[in-house]
C-alpha cells in the first residue's frame, strides 16, 4: 500500500490540482499543513490535538512543560505548596491580554470556575474534581484549595491542557478569542484554515514571522503534493514513512527528525482467562519482532519502549531492558504454561480489536503474521473508529493497540492507566490490571511532595510493570518534520507540538 502512494506521488507531483491551496498572500506568512479542523479553540473546551496544539501558540497555562518534563514558570513565576490540599501561585505582573485588558487572579479564578460550574461545557472539568475552591486575594495571587491531593494538578494547569481567558467569556469565546500567548487568533473557517498572528501585547518574545495560516488538508496524498508544489511551507506527523522517503529528494525541501513521546502500546484484558497469565503476555511479547515493524512499517522513525515514560523523562527508569525478540523461547513459555500445540500448531485464539484507520490495520496485520508463528491464531476485528473506542473504554476487548500522546509526560500517567482503583468507567485501567505492590507505590508517589521520593516510588513501579507485563510498550514515535527551505531555524520538541513557529524565520521575511 505504501509503495502504491509512494508512486502515486511521484506520478502526480508535476500535476497541477485544482483543490491545492494557494499559498497564503500575506507577506511573512507560513502555511502549516494540519488534517483537521481544531475542535474549539477556546482552551477550556478543545481537547484533540489540533486544538490544544493551536491553543498553546494563543493563550498561556500557570506553568509550562520544560527540560526533562519538569515543570517551570509561565503566568505563575512561582507557587508554593504549603501542605498536601493548599496550593499558592504568584503571578506574573504586567500581563496583558491580545485586546489590551491586563491579566489578574481574577482571570484565572474566573477560567477554572466558568469549567467547573457549568458556565461552560468541557470534558476538562474533570481535571479539576479535586479543587474545593479558588480564591483571589489580591489581583496577582491565587489560592487552590483541594478536596484530595491531586498529583496531576500541575501539569493540567500546563499550557495546551490549559489556558487563561478574561473574566466574562462564556460559551461564545471561541468567535472572539483573546489570549496572552505569543500569537493572536484571526480567524478560522471550518475545514478549511486557522489563520494567527504575531502579537505585539503579548509578554512573550516577539515571533520572528507575521503570521501562520493553517490549512486544513484532510487526504494525505494531497499534502504531500502540495508540499512539493511549494503551495505549503510545513507538515509534521502527517505523512506515510514512503511518502516521507520521496519528499526528502525534493531540493526544494528539507526532513527533520527527532526523538518523539508518543508511545504505541499493546493492551490486554487481564480478567481473560488466557491472558491473565504473565507467562503469555511475556510470550506475546517475545513474539513481537519491534525492529522489523519499525523498519517496515514506520520506515525507521520509531525507537522501541521499555516503558509509557519518554526515555528523557525525569522519572524514567534507564536500567530497563526490552524484552528480546525470541520465538524459540515464546514457543517454550506457553508450553510451560500449558499451551500445548494442536495439530495444525494452534495453541489458542485471540480477537484483536482495531479501528479503521490504515496504519492500525497494517500493525494488526503484522501481530497476526509474528503471532502465528508461536501457535497463537490472532483474529482481527476492525470497527470505525467510535465504535472501537466506546468498546475499549469500556473493558469490551480482548487485546488491542493504541497511542498515548502527551499524557505519557506525566508520570500520574501510571495511576490513570494502572492503579487497581481506575478501571471502567472510572479511570483507563481498561486492562483491569491489579498488583498491591503497583498500587502502594503508585499512592505513595501521590502523597509525596520530595520529587526524589516520587522518582524512587516510580523506578520500582517501572521494575514491577516490566515484570507483569500488563501493557506491552512497542515504540515510541519520532517527530517528522517536513519543510519548505524558505523556513529556518525549526526547533523540534519531543512533544511534537508547534511551539517552533515562534523561533522559526523565513530567508525571504525580515
Amino acid at each position: 500500500m505504501y509503495k502504491v502512494a509512494a508512486a502515486g506521488l511521484l506520478l502526480c507531483s508535476c500535476l497541477l490540482l485544482t483543490n491545492c491551496h494557494a499559498p497564503h498572500s500575506y507577506a511573512g506568512t507560513v502555511t502549516f499543513l494540519i488534517e483537521s479542523s481544531p475542535t474549539n479553540l477556546d482552551p477550556r473546551i478543545g481537547t484533540d490535538a489540533q486544538s490544544e496544539r493551536i491553543d498553546e501558540l494563543l493563550f498561556d497555562g500557570l506553568v509550562a512543560r520544560g527540560t526533562n518534563f519538569q515543570l517551570q514558570p509561565a503566568l505563575a513565576v512561582s507557587w508554593d505548596h504549603p501542605d498536601p490540599l493548599q496550593w499558592i501561585f504568584h503571578l506574573r505582573p504586567n500581563v496583558h491580554f491580545h485586546d489590551g485588558r491586563t491579566l489578574t487572579s481574577a482571570d484565572v479564578k474566573w477560567t477554572l470556575e466558568s469549567m467547573r460550574n457549568g458556565t461552560i461545557v468541557s470534558a476538562k472539568t474533570g481535571a479539576f474534581a479535586k479543587v474545593a475552591t479558588v480564591s483571589a486575594p489580591d489581583p496577582l495571587t491565587v489560592v487552590l484549595q483541594l478536596k484530595t491531593p491531586d498529583p496531576a494538578l500541575l501539569w493540567n494547569l500546563s499550557n495546551g491542557a490549559f489556558g487563561v481567558v478574561p473574566t466574562g467569556s462564556g460559551r461564545d469565546f471561541a468567535q472572539h478569542l483573546s489570549g496572552t500567548g505569543p500569537f493572536q487568533f484571526v480567524s478560522q473557517e471550518i475545514d478549511k484554515e486557522v489563520v494567527i498572528e504575531r502579537a505585539p501585547a503579548s509578554w512573550h518574545p516577539a515571533p520572528n514571522i507575521q503570521r501562520v495560516h493553517f490549512a486544513v488538508v484532510p487526504d494525505t496524498t494531497t499534502r504531500a503534493l502540495e508540499l512539493r508544489k511549494g503551495s505549503a511551507d510545513i507538515a509534521i506527523n502527517s505523512l506515510t514513512a514512503d511518502m516521507v522517503n520521496a519528499l526528502a529528494r525534493d531540493q526544494n525541501l528539507q526532513v527533520q527528525t527527532a526523538p518523539g513521546t508518543v508511545v504505541t502500546y499493546l493492551a490486554f484484558n487481564l480478567r481473560d482467562p488466557i491472558l491473565r497469565d504473565p507467562r503469555v503476555r511475556r510470550a506475546i511479547s517475545m513474539a513481537v519482532d519491534r525492529q522489523l515493524i519499525i523498519q517496515s512499517l514506520l520506515g525507521g522513525h520509531a525507537r522501541a519502549a521499555a516503558s509509557m515514560l519518554p526515555q528523557n523523562h525525569w522519572a524514567y527508569d534507564s536500567t530497563l531492558t526490552q524484552v528480546p525478540y525470541d520465538p524459540a523461547q515464546a514457543r517454550q513459555m506457553l508450553d510451560a504454561a500449558g499451551y500445548k500445540p494442536a495439530t495444525d500448531g494452534t495453541r489458542f485464539a485471540l480477537t484483536m480489536k482495531t479501528s479503521t484507520d490504515e496504519g492500525t490495520r497494517l500493525l494488526a496485520a503484522v501481530l497476526q503474521q509474528q503471532l502465528r508463528q508461536v501457535g497463537i491464531r490472532l483474529q482481527l476485528r476492525s470497527f470505525e473508529f467510535a465504535t472501537f473506542y466506546s468498546d475499549i473504554v469500556r473493558g469490551a476487548f480482548q487485546m488491542y493497540s493504541l497511542r498515548w500522546i502527551g499524557g505519557n509526560e506525566d508520570p500520574d500517567i501510571f495511576r490513570y492507566a494502572l492503579d487497581s482503583t481506575q478501571t471502567p468507567p472510572k479511570g483507563a485501567n481498561r486492562g483491569f490490571y491489579s498488583n498491591p505492590q503497583a498500587d502502594a507505590l503508585i499512592h505513595d508517589a501521590a502523597l509525596s511532595d520530595s520529587q526524589d521520593q516520587q522518582k524512587a516510588d516510580y523506578l520500582k513501579l517501572q521494575q514491577i510493570l516490566a515484570q507483569d507485563l500488563p501493557i506491552i510498550n512497542l515504540w515510541y514515535l519520532d517527530n517528522v518534520v517536513i519543510s519548505n527551505r524558505r523556513v529556518k531555524n525549526i526547533t523540534i520538541s519531543p512533544s511534537g507540538d508547534y511551539e517552533f513557529l515562534e523561533t522559526v524565520r523565513l530567508a525571504d521575511f525580515h
